[in-house]
């Protein structure tokens, strides 16, 4: 069934609280999405945010972030009172700083709570996450006591795990170990309570995990001998991209790279753990980088850019088998944008996995991709643009006067129409799949980008300022309807 969808990260909706909520405004925005005829809502990752705010650097491929929990739904629990709900604020650039200073002062009030009777549902809860929530809980035990300090930094019988420092880390830290537990229950029982309420309006939720962990997150602690290391819990080599035309010295990610091998000799087991729990908690999963599983791009450890890297050999068709083997061969998009040899082809093509179009690319002059719509295979999912790319309508006022009228040629529109032209372009082409960004829907400018990437600063900041216009749903819902990708009751 062709199908569209609108892309919005959690913490772009507008909140009381200084970030997006799983609260009303999510109900609400689930809401919108069903009167406007739409069938997914693809989001960013959801994991808590470590270095730069980046929802791609979590301190865990399976913790929920803390900054989404509604404190109004914790009152409602009877886990706060109605006077420690605090007052709602107006709904600007999300300010990290502040939720880092003020988050946890109530969290701690309603965990406490919850920890002195703790419930069957807490106990169910802790049960059932047992294969990660009780290293996650102790890694943040053990960074907020070292000052939250990144593992890196972490004195040497800690950061390796040594027996004797973890089991009087363990001791000295329970009360902090429950309280970070506590607070993933809160976070999970709010998201699921969400996810039930989308499935129920006819709504599927497409989640996004990155291909790599962060070199600060209690996976790369729990686990070193899955990654690139030197056995002190050092990286040897870390991630990224080498230079294109977008980014003369590559992107330096810096991720731990994974010892492939060893994934390969147990199975795939956490790669498998890690995907039952994504399609557990979203419908679809967007893998990030997915030609990373093909082959990986391989910079030492320590050097400044990525110009120094090379290319390795990653898992390839191994990795593919053992996701169907655990998954079958549905439920999971490709992101499969950036440098593609005919071996990665291959792979994405065994996979019978979707990979992704995005309008913009087909009319920079800079991309070395064929992305013109008349291109499209049936089997993709296709953007207007994503977090990574300016709004339709900055690229159109920024890119080059070339650019822009070989798009309005192509498109038959002056520039003045051509973010609704691309919308349409999408909508009507062969792909599968259509998810139009909220901001191009809206045609805001590059105000509104999310994420500009190698750079730090202004990103994962933008949320909604403005209620939805009531003429949005039924203009999406007319063109959804039009190029028949509304949902068949």
């Amino acid at each position: 069934m062709r199908a569209s969808g609108i892309l919005m990260p959690v913490f772009s909706l507008p909140g009381p609280f200084g970030i997006g909520t799983l609260g009303k405004e999510a109900f609400a925005f689930v809401d919108f999405l069903a009167e406007a005829k739409q069938t997914y809502w693809q989001i960013l990752p959801i994991g808590p945010t470590g270095y730069g705010d980046s929802p791609y650097q979590s301190f865990s491929a399976f913790a929920g972030n803390p900054y989404f929990i509604d404190y109004r739904l914790l009152a409602a629990d009877g886990l706060l009172t109605a006077d420690e709900v605090p007052a709602a604020q107006p709904v600007g650039p999300i300010d990290y700083g502040a939720l880092y200073n003020e988050r946890p002062v109530l969290l701690k009030k309603a965990a406490d709570r919850l920890l002195a009777a703790p419930t069957p549902a807490y106990e169910d809860f802790c049960d059932a996450q047992d294969f990660w929530l009780e290293d996650y809980a102790l890694f943040m035990a053990v960074k907020a006591a070292q000052g939250q300090a990144g593992l890196a930094d972490w004195p040497d019988e800690l950061r390796c795990r040594e027996p004797e420092a973890l089991a009087a880390a363990e001791a000295a830290l329970a009360e902090s170990v429950n309280y970070y537990k506590a607070v993933q229950f809160f976070f999970y029982t709010q998201w699921n309570a969400l996810k039930a309420y989308a499935n129920g309006k006819g709504i599927q939720l497409v989640g996004d995990i990155p291909i790599y962990v962060s070199p600060d997150s209690s996976d790369l602690w729990t686990h070193p001998e899955l990654f690139q290391t030197d056995g002190r819990m050092h990286l040897t080599q870390v991630a990224g991209c080498p230079p294109d035309a977008f980014a003369a010295d590559g992107q330096l990610w810096g991720n731990p790279l994974y010892d492939w091998p060893t994934h390969k000799a147990t199975g795939f087991a956490w790669w498998k753990q890690r995907m039952k729990h994504a399609t557990s908690i979203y419908d679809v999963v967007r893998i990030d980088h997915f030609r990373g599983f093909e082959s990986y791009y391989s910079i030492p450890a320590g050097n400044r850019t990525a110009a120094g890297g090379h290319w390795e050999k990653g898992p390839d068709r191994d990795f593919i088998h053992a996701m169907h083997e655990a998954l079958g061969e549905g439920s999971i998009i490709a992101e499969d944008l950036g440098y593609l040899t005919p071996e990665v082809k291959a792979m994405l093509a065994e996979s019978g996995y979707p990979g992704m179009k995005i309008m913009q690319f087909a009319f920079d002059s800079r991309e070395s991709g064929n992305y013109l719509p008349h291109t499209y295979p049936r089997s993709s999912v296709v953007y207007t643009g994503t977090h990574d790319n300016v709004t339709t309508e900055g690229w159109r006022t920024n890119a080059s006067a070339e650019d822009v009228a070989y798009a309005c040629r192509y498109l038959r529109c002056q520039p003045e129409d051509l973010t609704e032209a691309m919308i349409c372009a999408c909508l009507a082409s062969v792909s599968d799949t259509a998810v139009i960004p909220l901001a191009d829907w809206l045609h805001l400018g590059a105000e509104a980008r999310i994420n500009t990437p190698s750079t730090q600063g202004a990103n994962w900041q933008w949320r909604l300022g403005e209620p939805l216009p009531a003429s949005l749903a039924s203009h999406i819902a007319e063109l959804t309807a039009l190029y028949e990708r509304a949902p068949r009751h």
